[in-house]
């Protein structure tokens, strides 16, 4: 399997960021994340204090970052990351991709908005998953629920309809719904996640669903969830000032790692993200 020197997962400013300065530094890299960067950038009024770009808008922003990232021949790969696992000298990365192998990871998901769902945390691994490509399999002429933050995974969804007996779509976004003939589409806030010692049903505002497991489809996973036994401080990944996390070869940078949340900041994190990481690579060709 190829082996990618340093994987980024995030196609924010600290990740942008962090790949441009990989790139520079003839790593091989893999970008993970959304050809269209962030929407939290691109939906920015105007920004007033990034430096070189006066009171530039979400939009030229984004154009300028998008610019900069081709001119240097950097590709994103777009794909949802599941899990990323430390297997001592390098990780292994679950994604909607396949498995991926990286000797180091950054991370730059930004913040995720909002609380889990309760039994969402509790049914993880047991009816609760984040990636339809990962583990549709399991659930083979059973019932489903699909949790979508956005239109981006319609696609997802209608995996899962291939495989599943009976698939309910839950939007969570306005955007007219595409999703195939066989899902039945559910206008309903999702509650909760019930069950004993496996997922059994899923609680709306009007109704509960008997459902074998539930597919919660959102921009990023927290971080807590996605590398497990990561140090937390709250909501946020604890790095220190080389941007290191308890992890080794694991880093992060940007909203994830705590406030304030500009876009500055982030890149500026990014840079120092990546930097660390070359370092570290540089450390165990040494050993």
């Amino acid at each position: 399997m190829e082996r990618y020197d340093i994987v980024i997962i995030g196609t924010g400013p600290a990740g942008l960021s962090a790949a441009i300065t990989a790139k520079i530094r003839n790593k091989k890299i893999l970008l993970l994340g959304s050809n269209s960067l962030s929407a939290k950038v691109e939906k920015a009024h105007a920004v007033q204090n990034y430096l070189g770009l006066p009171s530039v808008t979400g939009e030229n922003m984004q154009k300028a970052f998008h610019e900069h990232i081709t001119s240097m021949g950097i590709e994103i790969t777009e794909g949802r990351v599941n899990a990323v696992f430390p297997m001592g000298n390098y990780f292994g990365i679950q994604s909607s991709l396949g498995m991926l192998e990286a000797s180091t990871v950054i991370l730059a998901t930004g913040v995720v908005m909002g609380k889990p769902y309760p039994g969402e945390e509790a049914f993880l691994g047991k009816g609760v998953s984040y990636c339809a490509t990962c583990d549709a399999p399991l659930y083979k002429k059973k019932t489903v629920a699909v949790i979508a933050a956005s239109a981006h995974e319609e696609g997802e969804a209608n995996f899962l309809a291939e495989v599943a007996e009976k698939v309910y779509y839950m939007p969570l976004y306005k955007d007219e719904v595409h999703v195939s003939e066989k899902i039945t589409v559910v206008h309903e806030m999702p509650k909760e996640i019930a069950g004993t010692s496996h997922v059994e049903s899923l609680v709306t505002n009007a109704n509960a669903y008997n459902v074998d497991g539930v597919f919660i489809l959102r921009e990023s996973i927290a971080p807590g969830q996605l590398v497990q036994g990561i140090e937390m401080d709250g909501a946020h990944v604890k790095v220190n000032r080389l941007m290191e996390t308890s992890v080794s070869g694991c880093f992060a940078c940007g909203d994830i790692v705590g406030r304030p949340y500009q876009y500055i900041k982030s890149a500026g994190e990014g840079n120092v993200a990546a930097l660390s990481a070359v370092g570290y690579l540089d450390d165990m060709s040494r050993k």
